[in-house]
């Protein structure tokens, strides 16, 4: 599992090491660090580390180790790994249909976010709407295509898919 921590070091020479040394004690691997100077809390220096470990015992170990060499944890969390998928609907888009496609294809594809953007101007009957959407596995993306392109040929409407993925 990939986690996220925010922890809080002493400002002085070799406690950043401390802090991440204990994560490959713990056979975790270390995905990015941040020290940051600037973010000081009871005269400790901010760090934020990203790491991958296999489950949740080698993270309760891992605590217990940072526990023991004095490093404040002020966040910890897992972090979810997301694919981006865009489309472009033309046509009779309006803000109900969007609303009703979108509850749909939560319950198809596993959607964590959406973002959608309309457009006001009408030309004749046809709007455009842009959706840009974040999927929990790359399957859903095919899963998603499936289900938004049905729909929308069933309505007459255009739906492209982004060029990028």
């Amino acid at each position: 599992m990939r986690v996220n921590a925010d922890v809080y070091v002493r400002d002085v020479p070799g406690q950043l090491v401390a802090s991440l040394e204990p994560i490959s004690m713990v056979d975790g691997n270390i995905v990015g660090v941040v020290h940051h100077h600037e973010k000081v809390m009871n005269d400790r220096i901010g760090v934020n580390i990203t790491f991958d470990l296999d489950g949740p015992e080698p993270l309760e170990r891992l605590k217990a180790i940072w526990k023991e060499r004095d490093v404040t944890v002020s966040r910890l969390g897992s972090v979810v790994e997301t694919y981006p998928v865009e489309y472009l609907f033309i046509g009779k888009v309006t803000p109900s249909y969007l609303e009703g496609l979108i509850a749909r294809a939560s319950k198809e594809a596993g959607l964590e976010s959406v973002d959608l953007r309309y457009s006001s101007r009408v030309n004749g009957d046809r709007q455009t709407a842009m959706m840009l959407a974040r999927v929990k596995r790359p399957e859903d993306m095919e899963v998603l295509d499936a289900f938004l392109l049905g729909e929308c040929a069933q309505a007459g409407i255009l739906a492209v898919r982004g060029l990028g993925q």
